[in-house]
């Protein structure tokens, strides 16, 4: 969830099919920090960026809550590649939502190479949201 257009539209197609589907909204929020010298690594702030990370989550998530009151969310913050979450996550849910951006006429048949991933491992439906 970026807070794009794009974003914006998936998370509104996911809290309707929660709603319409009457269960609860699992909202994946994946941070991934490359770090070029795994010297540096011990050294990140970790638990800093991780509350940043479940700020980031709540901003995304604000004013949607009163939009589908049926909707019970449950957050998740996870240092994960994004495709990595979202798969394990699909284990136990019934549809997983992702974005993806369209390019242009033979690039826009063409998906990101999260929800390409997603698409292909997911061990359950998956809906993406364009």
């Amino acid at each position: 969830m970026d807070g794009s257009p794009l974003g914006e539209a998936a998370l509104e197609f996911a809290y309707e099919q929660a709603s319409v589907r009457g269960v609860p909204l699992i909202a994946v929020h994946t941070w991934w920090d490359l770090i070029a010298d795994p010297k540096i690594e011990p050294l990140a702030d970790w638990d800093a960026m991780e509350a940043d990370a479940k700020v980031v989550l709540a901003e995304r998530l604000a004013g949607w809550p009163e939009k589908y009151p049926d909707v019970r969310v449950h957050r998740m913050v996870t240092r994960e590649r994004p495709a990595h979450a979202l798969v394990a996550e699909s284990r136990r849910a019934q549809l997983v939502v992702v974005g993806s951006r369209g390019r242009g006429s033979a690039a826009s048949l063409m998906l990101g190479s999260v929800s390409h991933a997603v698409l292909h491992r997911s061990h359950c439906s998956v809906a993406i949201v364009r």
